[in-house]
């Protein structure tokens, strides 16, 4: 599609973009009457002013949500109606995907064509997985000792808090809606501060597909306002969160007193393993998507590069080749390849990690600067000589910079893998299957890709081992977190 048609549905989208908050079915201000901002990050202009949500609108939206899974109307909905809505509400995202991606591409600055082709479609397919699992959570009977007829039933935990990032809004507003809505959960969900739109947008669908009032909440806000007081309300049943691990030793600690339910998907620093067998052309595609999917902004990014040093140097010198070749700039030009960071802070902190990699001693390849004189565009950026100890192979930058490392042999490369406090993904390529065998088996990961990256499918469950997270999303083990067990026993005579 052409990029004047695609900045003309992104005018739109901002002339009709919703900023309020969603209590109860109703759109309203924040109590407060405060607002902030949301920008642009690739012009750094202002694009809406949002309604700025803190306790007293969280208290508002929790016992709308209790409201809600306490009437009839929902929690005693026959489980096909239930799926029906969520059926809806994924044909309604599909009917208006233009302007959600363009949206989508305006408040995060990704390029429209992951937001058009990649996210939203992931959406799609996510409500559709789970709407289909609405009316298929079944008990079981349990043959226990005497004259007694056991079984169990499943039942919704309750109010659903959910907090969510901004890497992926859309995308991370399904991975938490739908599990929840199909187990016959309520929720509020606190959205990202830095991307509020397309959550809000969603929020507008869901009551024309006709969720009933209260069943979805939506209070934005900042994490230390908003977020704090919805952890720490009792009325709230289950916490989900997805972001930093500072954040959720926040969360834990906060919802300790009222025993919340937690799940946490979190950080990474994954490795990608490279043997010098492997299909080096399938390879180099595969760390530049490992790395430069969403500018580096992935929690499983593969931003450490083991290379078996048979095929280092040839490999670092064709990465950095093909990082140097993408295109940056306008993410609304269907030929850009990476489009600006999320904010002025995310922007700061990956620059801060560029100079320290530069002056613990590691090689830069490619990039390391900034590209252009306004919004946050920084080039894809390449570390070579990377020692295990650096900043840049240690920590999460979240961000276009790939850390390039070394190594001899099979046992090596696992125990070096595993040397981090992090859990979440890895990736391994070879055309020895035993080798891949032996990685997938024993790197400390919760997914592992052979010969490939950043395959996600609804049905198939992403969470991280270590600081990497808590419970998983996605299939049927991102139900559990939203189910309860009700054993019932009845004596027979």
């Amino acid at each position: 599609m052409a990029t004047a048609t695609l900045d003309k549905r992104a005018e739109a989208a901002i002339k009709t973009a919703q900023t309020k908050n969603l209590i109860g079915g109703k759109w309203v201000n924040a109590l407060s009457g405060r607002t902030f901002a949301t920008y642009n990050p690739a012009t750094e202009d202002v694009i809406a002013h949002v309604a700025e949500g803190d306790r007293d609108d969280i208290d508002m939206a929790v016992a709308a949500a209790r409201k809600a899974f306490e009437s009839k109307s929902w929690r005693k909905m026959d489980a096909r109606d239930r799926g029906r809505l969520i059926y809806k509400l994924a044909d309604l995202i599909e009917r208006d995907i233009e302007q959600l991606a363009a949206l989508e591409t305006l408040d995060n600055g990704k390029p429209i064509s992951e937001s058009l082709n990649g996210d939203i479609p992931l959406v799609i397919d996510c409500l559709r997985y789970y709407a289909g699992w609405a009316d298929k959570l079944q008990g079981s009977v349990v043959p226990i000792r005497g004259n007694n007829l056991c079984y169990i039933k499943r039942e919704p935990v309750g109010v659903a808090g959910q907090i969510i990032p901004w890497n992926f809004p859309m995308l991370m507003v399904a991975w938490k809606w739908a599990p929840a809505l199909a187990a016959g959960c309520t929720i509020v969900l606190k959205p990202a501060e830095q991307t509020p739109l397309t959550a809000l947008k969603m929020g507008e669908l869901a009551m024309e597909a006709g969720f009933p009032d209260g069943v979805i909440n939506i209070v934005n806000g900042l994490g230390e306002t908003a977020g704090d007081a919805l952890v720490k309300h009792r009325g709230v049943d289950k916490i989900a969160f997805t972001g930093e691990g500072r954040t959720a030793e926040i969360i834990m600690a906060n919802a300790a007193p009222s025993l919340k339910r937690l799940t946490f998907e979190l950080g990474g620093k994954s490795p990608n393993i490279v043997f010098d067998d492997a299909d080096m052309d399938a390879a180099i595609d595969g760390a530049m998507l490992g790395l430069y999917l969403n500018q580096g902004q992935c929690c499983c990014a593969g931003s450490r590069l083991f290379v078996q040093e048979k095929a280092y140097d040839e490999f670092v010198s064709r990465l950095a080749d093909k990082a140097k070749a993408r295109r940056l700039g306008d993410p609304f030009d269907s030929a850009t390849e990476q489009g600006p960071q999320v904010d002025q802070a995310q922007f700061d902190k990956i620059m801060s990690y560029i100079d320290s990699g530069r002056n613990q001693g590691a090689k830069c390849v490619a990039g390391g600067e900034r590209f252009g004189d306004k919004g946050y565009f920084i080039k894809p950026t390449i570390f070579a000589d990377v020692e295990d100890t650096m900043a840049v192979a240690t920590d999460e930058i979240f961000g276009p910079v790939l850390s390039v490392l070394k190594f001899k042999d099979i046992d090596e490369v696992i125990r070096r893998a595993n040397a981090t406090e992090y859990g979440l993904a890895a990736a391994v390529w070879t055309r020895d299957i035993s080798k891949a065998h032996r990685v997938a088996d024993e790197v400390r990961a919760g997914t592992v890709w052979v010969n490939c990256y950043d395959v996600f499918d609804a049905a198939a469950p992403f969470g991280g081992f270590k600081r990497s997270g808590i419970g998983r999303e996605l299939g049927a083990k991102g139900l559990d977190s939203y189910l309860e067990e009700k054993t019932v026993t009845i004596s027979l005579g």
